[in-house]
């Protein structure tokens, strides 16, 4: 089963800064993206593919910096 992940992610700024993040999670295998707006991100992701560190990383590589929000 897929398990629900919201991110918040700081230093996001405009609609290009949502596409780099967009672009950086669905290219992660087991990643379903929800909703990426700026400063945040839903998804859902299978944990036996996928970390919480690994998405994690992969924005930080974008050059956000991205916080698990409290899952609502």
């Amino acid at each position: 089963p897929m398990t629900p992940l919201n991110l918040t992610i700081d230093g996001m700024s405009c609609g290009h800064c949502v596409m780099h993040v967009q672009k950086a999670l669905r290219a992660l295998d087991g990643v379903e993206v929800q909703d990426v707006k700026i400063g945040s991100a839903a998804l859902h992701f299978d944990p036996a593919k996928r970390t919480v560190d690994d998405i994690l990383e992969a924005v930080r590589d974008t050059g956000y910096t991205p916080h698990p929000a409290a899952n609502v």
